[in-house]
């Protein structure tokens, strides 16, 4: 009998909660790390319902005793209680909005379009062991023409790459908003490579596109780390300080670089932003706002443009 995470009176709705939520391909340990916080709360206080008092007296005790740090794990305990309300428990408490955590854009590294040249270059002929010897320039290429996100790159399985026809399927996004993103023929060209070189070498053991040597999904640490060894293969320097650069960059690179483009062109940026928001996955077009705020040389170019009432469309590419 498999052993339950959880300890306290909420044990037995906590896994049925997480079982819902891994359902629906929502998965982490950030969640699981506090709702084991919450539940060991539970024991201590000797709570045995999950009203206002227990609720909000975990989450002061939490905020009080890391006053400095982000607060975004209150989501988890408010989203907690919607379900048990869906499920049947009508006293449940949902967290007010009171408790709800600022939320701080970071400033993200902005790429130049030197530092991607030379970051390919040295991606085509990164020295490493395979599979990333095959598949790295085709990792980030993918992340850079198509403004993925890390996780949803490497969660791409061979099915999702549509080598024949030419797109890729990308599922439980940010949000749970799964879309279908066209491929230009250049990166068509480069998956394609990647996947004849990766095949005979892992076979029926790769469970997504791109694979460690054993055939499992590709690490979030290992992405990192094979970023950064191609960025010094590139002999690209490193800033003193301030914003470092990471594989996320990419995808702030796509959606700021499609925008400088398109203004220039004179097409209507506020008509299609919309386009770009469903494009990159976004909840809402706040999130694709924010872009606007990266480059300092397009919010200048941007305010003219807003006065002279033109716009944006997007353009799908790799350069």
């Amino acid at each position: 009998m498999k052993k339950s995470t959880f300890t306290g009176v909420f044990a037995s709705d906590l896994e049925r909660y997480l079982a819902f939520k891994t359902s629906t391909g929502i998965q982490g340990t950030s969640r699981l790390w506090y709702l084991k916080s919450f539940d060991r709360y539970c024991t201590e206080h000797g709570s045995v319902n999950f009203d206002r008092s227990t609720v909000e007296g975990w989450v002061a005790s939490r905020a009080s005793a890391h006053p400095d740090s982000n607060r975004n794990w209150m989501s988890y305990i408010r989203d907690f209680g919607r379900w048990l309300r869906i499920n049947g428990d009508d006293n449940a408490y949902v967290l007010s909005d009171q408790w709800k955590a600022r939320s701080v854009r970071p400033q993200p590294y902005l790429l130049t379009q030197e530092e991607v040249t030379r970051f390919f270059h040295a991606a085509a002929e990164v020295g490493t062991a395979s599979p990333w010897k095959w598949q790295g320039l085709a990792f980030f290429a993918l992340m850079h023409s198509c403004g993925l996100r890390t996780c949803e790159a490497r969660r791409l399985t061979v099915n999702d790459i549509n080598l024949t026809d030419g797109y890729i399927n990308v599922h439980w996004s940010k949000g749970n908003r799964s879309r279908q993103l066209p491929l230009t023929d250049q990166i068509l060209e480069i998956l394609s490579a990647c996947d004849q070189a990766l095949e005979p070498a892992l076979g029926d053991k790769r469970t997504t596109f791109f694979a460690s040597p054993t055939g499992n999904p590709v690490t979030a640490s290992m992405v990192g780390t094979m970023f950064h060894r191609t960025w010094d293969q590139a002999g690209l320097p490193r800033p003193l300080e301030g914003k470092q650069p990471t594989p996320y960059a990419f995808g702030h690179h796509f959606a700021y670089a499609n925008i400088e483009r398109w203004m220039a062109e004179g097409t209507d940026v506020n008509a299609m932003l919309p386009y770009l928001a469903r494009y990159m996955g976004h909840a809402s077009l706040n999130s694709t706002y924010y872009y606007i705020h990266t480059s300092p040389d397009f919010m200048n170019g941007y305010a003219e443009l807003t006065r002279e009432g033109q716009g944006i469309l997007p353009k799908v590419g790799f350069e």
